[in-house]
């Protein structure tokens, strides 16, 4: 299948698609009421508006930088996963949207890198849980979240994942413990952005080591690609590579670019095709 991730709604049901996700909170912080017509997405702890009006929300590392845009690697601000009232208000989030679609998909999940966070709740917590490890501490953070995110969801549930399939750098990063998500999650989707896709080598590689990462654990594993002013045939190579690893092929932000190379690649296929008596 194909489909288009968007924040404008009239998107949601063109036909060029067969599944449509919709923005309904994303990294700035801007919120909308989540929609019937599509799959509901939630940057969860991605949220610049609320860490500018709270930095105390923000993760912390063991230096004590804040994990905000400001700082190298980060495109935008991160709220540490173990505020109980930011979780809360997510949560919330989560039951408004799937009275609406029963279907949900989670952004931004996980710590924002390695060294956070490390805020004294952070180290309140870890130093009286059962975990003598921190890395194993984080993931147990994060997998509690998603279970308590799937309690909720009785549709199916999506996750995007960090595009790096290498063993073990998700759970190093973010405190994704892949293995122990697929246990809630329905199927996880992997973003390859490029703005151009001249050159695939990269995008294959990639996608072969999510196959293989995946390939024990009963989860669906979806790729998503850019489609905001990438060239059309460059695009309709780039989603050919994707087809042939992927569940779906997903096209972020630029339905019309999106709709235009599923036109082509289909009006290409019928190219050839052979009538007979019974096509008369």
């Amino acid at each position: 299948m194909y489909g288009v991730v968007t924040r404008n709604e009239p998107e949601l049901d063109w036909p060029e698609f067969d599944i449509a996700f919709y923005e309904t909170k994303d990294v700035t912080g801007r919120a909308s009421e989540p929609v019937r017509e599509g799959v509901n997405m939630i940057s969860c702890f991605g949220d610049n508006a609320a860490v500018e009006a709270d930095p105390d929300l923000a993760a912390v590392s063991e230096a004590g930088d804040l994990a905000t845009r400001e700082r190298p690697y980060f495109d935008w601000d991160y709220v540490c996963p173990t505020h109980e009232d930011y979780r809360a208000g997510l949560l919330e989030m989560v039951e408004n949207s799937v009275e609406a679609n029963e279907d949900l998909r989670l952004d931004d999940v996980g710590f924002p890198r390695g060294e956070y966070c490390h805020c004294e709740r952070c180290d309140k917590k870890f130093a009286a849980s059962d975990f003598d490890d921190r890395d194993e501490w984080r993931a147990h953070v994060i997998t509690e979240f998603v279970a308590a995110v799937r309690e909720r969801v009785p549709g199916r549930l999506y996750l995007t994942l960090y595009p790096d399939p290498y063993p073990g750098h998700l759970y190093e990063r973010a405190g994704l413990d892949v293995e122990a998500l697929s246990e809630y999650v329905d199927e996880f989707v992997v973003p390859l952005y490029d703005t151009h896709y001249g050159t695939t080598y990269w995008l294959e590689t990639i996608a072969k080591g999510f196959q293989t990462r995946l390939a024990d654990l009963d989860v669906d594993c979806s790729l998503e690609l850019y489609a905001v002013n990438v060239d059309v045939d460059d695009l309709i190579h780039a989603t050919e590579v994707a087809d042939a690893y992927a569940k779906d092929v997903l096209f972020g932000y630029d339905a019309s670019n999106a709709a235009a190379a599923l036109r082509r690649m289909r009006a290409d296929a019928e190219e050839g095709r052979t009538f007979g008596p019974d096509d008369l």
